[in-house]
């Protein structure tokens, strides 16, 4: 069984929310987006994307018995297809300008797969530890991977939110594909970085493990990042297996 949890909230400083979440319950299939563009385009393209993703697992799903191979597949179809509707929506509407990050969890046959497109992150806590599964798709990501940037350093860059790869930003998509071993007791958190940037990774697996429920935990979260100046939108999915 999964204890999940999710809270999304436009923080302190925007006027509207351009995150999206979307829970598949009955699929163990959870999804987070985070809108790129003007007032109401990044909206669109995030309420979008989580929506017709699922529209697709739902027409075409991962099954029981499926192997690894078969549920990249569908993940990934899946995503492809979206992003040529998305990019499809801004060409149509070429002032819109709109993109979204992407980020998909999925627990299947004793394993979770991630996927994630642009710099929506997914960490892994468990035995006491957290780790970030997902890596930023961003500009500023790029320039400490190559050494022009110290890790510190990119935390003020001026194009720290500058992200390189969205859904529906081109007319392909590269997204990241994850697997590993679930195991009981483990909690996956995807947000936006309207969390993580107001938070340290210490302070969102302290939340995580203390918190009597996953629900719980994510109201708990957006507090916190309100607290801390909410400067961006913020959500927080939690998923305990």
């Amino acid at each position: 069984m999964l204890d999940f949890g999710f809270k999304s909230d436009r923080g302190r400083v925007r006027e509207n929310n351009q995150d999206s979440f979307f829970i598949m319950p009955n699929e163990n299939i959870f999804i987070v987006a985070d809108g790129v563009g003007g007032h109401t385009s990044g909206e669109l393209a995030s309420r979008t994307a989580v929506s017709r993703i699922a529209e697709v697992l739902r027409d075409n799903p991962v099954e029981e018995g499926d192997d690894d191979d078969t549920v990249k597949t569908k993940i990934i179809k899946a995503l492809m297809v979206v992003n040529g509707q998305l990019y499809d929506m801004a060409c149509d509407q070429a002032t819109l300008g709109m993109a979204t990050t992407l980020l998909l969890l999925c627990v299947a046959n004793g394993n979770a797969y991630v996927v994630n497109v642009g710099d929506s992150r997914a960490y892994l806590i468990r035995n006491g530890g957290i780790i970030q599964l997902t890596e930023d798709h961003t500009y500023v990501n790029d320039l400490v991977k190559r050494g022009i940037l110290t890790p510190e350093q990119a935390l003020t860059h001026p194009d720290r939110n500058m992200i390189t790869r969205a859904m529906g930003a081109e007319e392909k998509v590269r997204p990241d594909f994850f697997r590993f071993g679930a195991e009981s007791g483990d909690i996956i958190l995807m947000c936006t970085d309207g969390l993580y940037n107001e938070l340290e990774s210490d302070e969102l697996r302290q939340v995580l493990e203390t918190e009597p429920s996953m629900r719980d935990a994510c109201a708990t979260l957006v507090q916190l990042a309100n607290s801390r100046g909410g400067r961006d939108n913020i959500t927080a999915l939690a998923v305990r297996i």
